[in-house]
């Protein structure tokens, strides 16, 4: 219980340095809005494969 805790806060760290970088590049009008809406399929593709790594990872252990 306490791996997973710790794995959390990065998870959210990661999480909001992407969201950060987003809007960043959107103030300094760099169009990564756009492939952001073609390449969003494969950003959950990733997400469900680091999942699925950790689960199997865990489970192991």
């Amino acid at each position: 219980m306490a791996k997973n805790g710790k794995r959390e806060p990065l998870a959210w760290g990661i999480i909001l340095i992407v969201i950060g970088a987003l809007f960043l590049f959107n103030n300094l009008n760099i169009g990564i809005w756009d492939v952001v809406a073609r390449l969003w399929p494969v950003i959950i593709i990733l997400w469900g494969a680091w999942k699925l790594y950790f689960g199997l990872k865990e489970r192991q252990e």
